[in-house]
């Protein structure tokens, strides 16, 4: 009887590359990488080794200094050496071409940096014809400016003066066009078409959301994964795909939610993250167009991550770009049940840091100014959900009653 061998499918491995400037000290830079290893992990790749160098500035030509480069390429020689290879560099900020050819020159491994992996993510979770077009107009406006490292053969296809003394090859005499002039010309006219496919989307998506008749329109924000599919899910009562990944959610999915005596309608959108490129922005601005078109925000945040308050400010931010920060808005801090804290031994006198905060004296903090507007839960464990419902169902009822005044409910609350 024939023998088979099973050969297990080994995941790439990867090393991560990350800088400690003047603007981004050694924890800064620490959770960074911790955020770039999740993304790696998402995209299937796993973490062997981190790299870190303090600098000035990033080096304008290879991004490390010559030095931390040397051992990085040391690094991986050695790993060969032991047969465990490396299958790719990846670096924590966006690299311009010649950084991308001049590294891949020395390390000799697949190179990458944020927004490429980002994009990868976004790639593989593109469903619908919408997502998977925005996502391929991305991919192109990042390829377009880093289109020479692709091509080491840069002479000219036909044209030219040939080797013959000037005169050409025959039936191919004339200016020529480089293969680098070619894949531009391609791209730019892929992307118009994509353009054109886009803008037909936004057609079809502004009559359906014309279609949707009295009903109020709250949308889920948040930086990605801090809980938005699973609160959708548990609200609409939905099969929303959720996931411990990030960017689980590309599509944005709309549900007729009914609290009580009130339908209104609720939007789970894309999650955002630190350093997304504008570019992207850019391309998801139809499918953020729920959150334009929402009467309510409601900002989801993950309290248990270390550093939610910054993920607060990234997402707010990205808020302002699309000019929503003005909207009714609500704070939901998500993953309670998560939220872990150090105590601190009675003779220590050093200064509280965040870590050595209980969530009970968390909440008496800024978010206690907040009153109405902000609530704590954990939707995973179903804590603290009626109050949610009854919190929300005011917030949603004001609204409806100023934009729909005739509009009569399910039925009449005499309470």
């Amino acid at each position: 009887m024939k023998e088979f061998v099973i050969s297990e499918v080994k995941a790439e491995t990867a090393v991560l590359v990350g800088l400690i400037t003047k603007t981004q000290d050694e924890a800064k830079t620490k959770e960074y990488l911790d955020e770039l290893e999740f993304l790696a992990d998402t995209a299937g790749a796993v973490t062997v080794k981190r790299f870190t160098q303090k600098v000035v500035s990033p080096n304008q030509t290879t991004y490390v200094g010559k030095g931390k480069l040397e051992e990085i390429k040391e690094y991986i020689k050695n790993e060969e050496e032991e047969d465990r290879e490396v299958g790719m560099v990846i670096f924590d900020d966006e690299l311009s071409a010649k950084q991308i050819r001049n590294i891949e020159q020395e390390l000799q491994v697949k190179i990458l940096d944020r927004t490429s992996l980002i994009l990868d993510i976004f790639a593989m979770r593109a469903q619908t014809a919408a997502a998977k077009t925005q996502v391929e107009l991305a991919q192109y406006r990042y390829m377009l400016p880093r289109l020479q490292r692709l091509w080491t053969h840069l002479e000219r296809q036909g044209g030219g003066s040939g080797s013959g003394g000037g005169k050409g090859s025959v039936g191919l005499r004339g200016p020529g066009e480089t293969q680098l002039e070619m894949d531009r010309r391609i791209i730019l006219g892929r992307m118009s078409l994509l353009k054109e496919r886009l803008a037909e989307i936004d057609k079809q998506k502004t009559t359906q959301r014309k279609n949707r008749g009295r009903m109020v329109r709250v949308a889920l924000v948040g930086y990605t994964n801090v809980g938005k599919s699973t609160i959708m899910n548990l609200l609409s009562k939905s099969e929303v795909f959720a996931e411990n990944k990030l960017f689980a959610t590309l599509d944005t999915t709309v549900r007729k939610v009914v609290v009580d005596n009130l339908p209104f309608l609720l939007a789970d959108t894309v999650g955002f993250i630190r350093k997304l490129p504008t570019d992207l922005v850019d391309s998801f601005k139809s499918t953020l167009d729920e959150t334009r078109e929402a009467d309510l925000l409601l900002h989801v945040v993950d309290i248990s991550h270390p550093d939610f308050e910054e993920q607060i400010q990234v997402v707010e931010n990205t808020l302002k770009e699309l000019d929503c920060a003005d909207k009714p808005s609500m704070i939901i801090f998500n993953k309670t049940d998560n939220y872990s804290w150090v105590e601190k031994e009675e003779d220590d006198l050093t200064p509280m840091e965040k870590e050595n905060i209980p969530l009970e004296d968390l909440k008496k903090t800024w978010m206690a100014k907040l009153n109405e507007d902000c609530l704590f839960i954990s939707a995973k464990n179903k804590e603290n959900i009626d109050e949610f419902r009854e919190k929300l169902y005011k917030k949603v009822r004001e609204l409806h009653v100023q934009k729909y005044p005739y509009n009569d409910f399910l039925y009449q609350d005499y309470e």
